[in-house]
């Protein structure tokens, strides 16, 4: 088992949401430089090898700890593993931070749509933006959020955060909503997908169309899908839609992966993230990959 291109991270708090969902902030041995929106390799030791998965960072670049918010799955090879984690305990992480989904700074007007885990690349931007501004730096960048769910408590910690900055400032507007608001009552916000909530805000905010804007979408491929024809027919320009899949869907009905790392892309192709985060009994597609061979999700 070799260990040269990892260094040691350390949990140093964790906070769960649901029972499988969580945020999950480490430590790192020694400085660790990436760019909002990339993400991190964790790993851990199995049966004598590194079994390593994929997750965006949440955390802003000044922030000293790395966060990241993780969803379970129950038969995955690394997740229940790291279900197990307490405060003190220790995984790997490589060194090298990498991904393309990051902030196109050609344009100021951002359109920022994902699903539950999605929002993560999204927090480390906003995060950054709201640093920057108060070192006194000036910047012009606005974000419009989109965060789905099927109920509130999936959003976490992040609908307060994110509520509260919206409230502070004038060059963040969040809209959370959530699919199954008949199992969350007291929920008093947007209901619907995320890629109904996408048409009623394209008609009703106006400095946010295609010729001004950069979309993203982040999370649950359908939603993707849907999205990227609703931002077609309102005009965006595939080169101005960004996307980054959590797995890959070959139907609506039947999901399948590749166990590699997630790449961010223009609208005509898509992304994936390594079979460790798709759901229960979905089985990958082989494909070659650039981290060590795992033996299943």
């Amino acid at each position: 088992m070799s260990t040269a291109k990892f260094c040691r991270v350390r949990l140093v708090e964790r906070i769960d949401f649901t029972e499988d969902l969580a945020l999950f902030r480490f430590r790192p041995e020694e400085p660790v430089a990436f760019t909002p929106g990339q993400y991190a390799t964790l790993a851990l030791e199995v049966g004598g090898k590194l079994v390593p998965r994929a997750y965006s960072i949440v955390s802003a670049p000044h922030e000293p700890e790395l966060e990241f918010f993780i969803e379970l799955v129950p038969h995955g090879e690394l997740t229940p593993r790291i279900w197990e984690l307490r405060e003190g305990d220790e995984m790997w992480m490589r060194r090298k931070i990498v991904g393309h989904f990051t902030l196109q700074t050609q344009r100021t007007q951002h359109l920022m749509l994902a699903t539950v885990t999605g929002i993560a690349p999204y927090l480390s931007m906003i995060r950054t933006q709201r640093h920057a501004i108060e070192q006194g730096e000036t910047v012009s960048h606005r974000f419009l959020v989109i965060h789905g769910a099927s109920r509130s408590k999936e959003l976490g910690i992040y609908l307060d955060e994110l509520r509260t900055l919206a409230q502070q400032v004038d060059w963040l507007t969040y809209v959370p909503t959530i699919s199954r608001p008949w199992e969350d009552p007291a929920w008093q916000g947007e209901t619907g997908r995320v890629d109904d909530v996408i048409r009623k805000y394209l008609d009703t905010t106006a400095n946010f169309g295609p010729e001004t804007t950069v979309a993203y979408a982040c999370g649950h491929p359908q939603m993707i899908e849907n999205a990227r024809g609703i931002l077609r027919r309102a005009r965006f320009a595939d080169e101005f839609i960004r996307e980054e899949q959590y797995f890959v869907q070959k139907s609506a009905e039947k999901l399948t992966a590749q166990p590699s790392q997630p790449q961010a892309t223009q609208a005509p192709r898509s992304t994936a993230i390594p079979t460790d985060r798709l759901p229960p009994n979905i089985r990958p597609i082989p494909t070659a990959s650039k981290l060590p061979p795992s033996s299943g999700s």
